[in-house]
């Protein structure tokens, strides 16, 4: 099994009320209940971001795709991971989208 970083993309909307964050929260639980031991990390949703470019320019517009929050799934692959990734409740808004990138181990890996 390889770890997968899930980037959240898109939305970026915190609902308005205590009663439709109680439901994204279910939502979010119960998605994640049903990949079980397959979470390492439920991650969490992030602010804003700054973007720091070459010759050290910074954006503060949070980059061409803003990044909402992260998760750290394990999958066989990337095409079971991407599989786990349709159900996500982020996708049911319409506007956001799922990054998918294996986490490489740094120490194992050899000179090509």
């Amino acid at each position: 099994m390889t770890k997968f970083l899930y980037v959240y993309h898109g939305s970026g909307k915190i609902p308005a009320t205590e009663a439709e964050r109680h439901e994204m929260m279910k939502a979010w639980d119960a998605w994640f209940a049903s990949l079980g031991a397959d979470v390492l990390d439920t991650g969490n949703p992030v602010g804003m971001s700054k973007t720091v470019m070459p010759g050290g320019k910074v954006e503060n517009n949070g980059g061409v795709n803003p990044t909402g929050g992260y998760s750290i799934i394990e999958a066989k692959d990337i095409d079971d991971a991407a599989r786990k990734a349709k159900s996500c409740p982020i996708l049911a808004a319409g506007n956001a989208n799922i990054e998918i990138a294996p986490i490489l181990d740094m120490r194992t890996m050899t000179a090509g």
